[in-house]
This record gives structure tokens, C-alpha cells and sequence, in this order.
């Protein structure tokens, strides 16, 4: 039975359970597209650094609106994630990177990986 515990202060046991949630939640990881759907050329694929300080993107081969980014939080915790990299494409993507590859991410090692095939075919994702 759950009781209500406002201006309470946590527990160990509960601050930690709400610390270990919040670092799952920080580590989603974001998609940000940059193609666009008027004809033209689709955007460069972009490398090094991602949107905020300490996240990692991914150069995305043959790209249409694809751009994979881990996040610091998901590079901080070393964790293994799956990236999905839809971006603006019409269409998912995902890029599994074991614990040990954001290891090699974090570390600034060369880290290359071939997307799911959807749509008739798949990307490989470099990072670094």
C-alpha cells in the first residue's frame, strides 16, 4: 500500500530507487533529423560532438534525414543502448551499440555499426 510521503524526507532505499530512475530517463537517447523532404540534396551527415556538451553523434552513411546522437547521460553510464535514428526520414532505423562500443564511444575510439534494414536497406553509423 503506497502512503503519501509530502514534505517527508526520502529513505536510502527510495532515494536511491528515484536516483537509478532518473539516470534511465537521462538516457534516452534523442534523434535529431536533418534532411528535408523538398526535392533537394538531404543534409551533410554531421560528425564530432552532438547538441549538448559531452554527447556523441554519428556520422550516418548514404544519410536522408538520419543522425544518431548518444547522449552524455547514456555515455556517462556505459550502459548498452539502441539508437533510433529516424530523424526527419520517413522511416525507423535502429543501431545496437554494446556496453563495451559506448565505452569505445566515450573513450574516442572508432566505432562503426550497420543500422537495422528497414525500408529496403540499412546505414553504417560511425562515431568518432
Amino acid at each position: 500500500m503506497a502512503s503519501s510521503r509530502v514534505g517527508q524526507p526520502l529513505s536510502r532505499r527510495e532515494f536511491n530507487a528515484a536516483s537509478v530512475s532518473a539516470l534511465f530517463v537521462g538516457m534516452t537517447v534523442w534523434m535529431s533529423g536533418c534532411g528535408n523532404d523538398s526535392g533537394g540534396s538531404p543534409a551533410s551527415p554531421t560528425s564530432g560532438s552532438g547538441t549538448g556538451a559531452g554527447d556523441k553523434s554519428g556520422t550516418v552513411s548514404a544519410n536522408h534525414g538520419h543522425v544518431a546522437t548518444v547522449t552524455s547521460a547514456a555515455v556517462q553510464a556505459g550502459g548498452a543502448v539502441t539508437l533510433n535514428i529516424r530523424g526527419s526520414a520517413d522511416h525507423d532505423h535502429t543501431v545496437a551499440l554494446s556496453q563495451a562500443e559506448v565505452g569505445q564511444i566515450a573513450a574516442n575510439a572508432r566505432v562503426s555499426k550497420t543500422s537495422s534494414s528497414d525500408a529496403g536497406h540499412d546505414h553504417t553509423v560511425t562515431f568518432n
